[in-house]
């Protein structure tokens, strides 16, 4: 760091949120060259970060919130999967390729394993993966091959602090510390990239400002993108439940390949339907994305706890087209219907939807497996979720049945709702710089990717775009 005339700060790059995408760029930038580099993070550091709720049972909306800010991101308190596939995880091969995202893949998966996430390789083995894949086709599935690391959500938090430390005193790391903009000579696309300012003033000037901001701040660097006029192309949303099964109704499937991708076009509407983040003897949880709750999963490593249940999500792929261009407000009241009807969190048997009434206390109490979620609310998903989506989730679990019997079965539990928020996507070139210069976009903020292992191998693709500029 070197204090610039005025009494800012001046560093060579700048590296705005601490998930996984901002961390591998700090992780290169730091290894590769002797750059002055600060991380500046909104949330706090990993072991300071506290959810009140899962005390109470009920989200009391904590700024910023803690299972979606703070060292790591919303990754941090996830079950730590690092999906292999260049099919799955986002859109970073539009960008950089099929085969540089392929070696890039190999990169951040070495990275991780290196700093404590688990050799052993899940649905790596291709006569299983074959024979399944014969099976989800047969009920008009397809299974999408996504061999897959599980470090459980204990050893993910542990992996991301031994980083933590790694970047000690390589990197200036600073926490509860939000950027409020950034700054830019000529103030728009074509300009220059200065620096970045913070919510109390505060002045970091750099050439090089590499934005990493999670979904959590997917909305304030979409209105920092329309300030500087930077192109953005709007991404889908995807909208769904998160499904809880007893164990044993999956267990085929996931003792194989762990957590099978399973990919459906529905008959009625031919939407697309996709399974996601299935959780062996897992837990239903929560995300809060603001003003809102979200429902989610994580299941825990080897030796953790283990629940009697399996979850997974469904979830609906929409994409709008003109007029409308704000899927993410879209996402957003649906969630917030769900919240104003079930506190928080909507659950229902699949029985009780079918039939066309409310779950209550009383008939949720009588299914096979009890909720692993605590405080969720007996209710009517129907009151919530259109009609078109309810639909694709019904036909989607009855194709499912026909692959693992029991998946549509009376005591299925359905949590709602669950929504992924996918940025509008920047217009970035190879190296994921935006059109104002030193100005790079990575992760799932910036809409380029959607899960751990491509938002860290986008992390990695910008930091090395910085350093060959640095180096010509």
């Amino acid at each position: 760091m070197r204090v610039a005339a005025e009494g800012t700060e001046r560093y060579d790059a700048i590296i705005v949120g601490a998930g996984p995408a901002g961390i591998f760029a700090a992780l290169e930038l730091a290894g590769e060259s002797d750059l002055d580099i600060l991380l500046v993070e909104k949330g706090c550091a990993l072991h300071e970060r506290r959810c009140p709720s899962r005390e109470s049972g009920r989200c009391v909306h904590c700024r910023p919130c803690d299972i979606t800010c703070g060292w790591g991101g919303a990754g941090a308190f996830s079950d730590g999967k690092l999906t292999l596939s260049p099919e799955v995880g986002g859109w970073l091969g539009e960008y950089v390729g099929v085969e540089r995202l392929k070696e890039a893949i190999l990169v951040v998966d070495r990275v991780w394993r290196d700093f404590g996430a688990p050799d052993i390789l899940h649905g790596a083995d291709p006569d299983k993966v074959a024979s399944w894949r014969v099976r989800a086709l047969r009920q008009r599935l397809r299974l999408v091959d996504s061999p897959i690391r599980h470090m459980g959500t204990e050893r993910c938090v542990e992996v991301l602090e031994a980083m933590r430390l790694a970047l000690d005193g390589r990197v200036h790391i600073l926490t509860d510390t939000p950027v409020t903009s950034i700054v830019v000579t000529d103030g728009a696309a074509g300009g220059q990239v200065a620096g970045v300012v913070t919510a109390d003033g505060s002045r970091f000037e750099s050439p090089v400002v590499i934005l990493a901001p999670g979904r959590e701040g997917a909305a304030w660097l979409q209105a920092e993108a329309e300030q500087l006029g930077l192109s953005v192309t709007t991404n889908a949303v995807d909208i769904g439940v998160r499904v809880e099964v007893p164990a044993v109704v999956t267990d085929e499937i996931t003792d194989d390949l762990y957590e099978p991708k399973l990919l459906y076009t529905t008959s009625r509407f031919e939407d697309p339907v996709r399974t996601f983040c299935m959780n062996p003897c897992g837990e239903v949880s929560k995300e809060n994305y603001g003003d809102v709750v979200t429902v989610n999963g994580h299941s825990w490593g080897e030796g953790g706890p283990k629940t009697l249940s399996t979850n997974f999500a469904l979830l609906v792929s929409t994409r709008f087209t003109h007029p409308f261009k704000d899927p993410i407000a879209y996402g957003k009241s649906i969630a917030r219907l769900a919240n104003l009807l079930g506190e928080d969190i909507i659950v229902q048997r699949l029985t009780d939807l079918q039939a066309g009434r409310r779950t209550t206390k009383e008939r949720l109490a009588r299914c096979s497996v009890p909720p692993t979620m605590a405080g969720s609310t007996p209710g009517d998903l129907s009151f919530v979720l259109p009609y078109r989506h309810l639909q694709d989730i019904i036909d989607m679990l009855e194709a499912m049945d026909g692959l693992l019997p029991g998946v549509a079965g009376r005591d299925t539990l359905l949590y709602g709702v669950e929504v992924k928020f996918y940025s509008s996507r920047l217009e970035l070139d190879e190296g994921l710089q935006t059109k104002v210069r030193g100005l790079y976009a990575v992760g799932d903020g910036a809409g380029v990717t959607r899960g751990l292992v491509q938002a860290s191998a986008s992390g990695l693709v910008a930091a090395r775009a910085v350093l060959l500029g640095a180096a010509t």
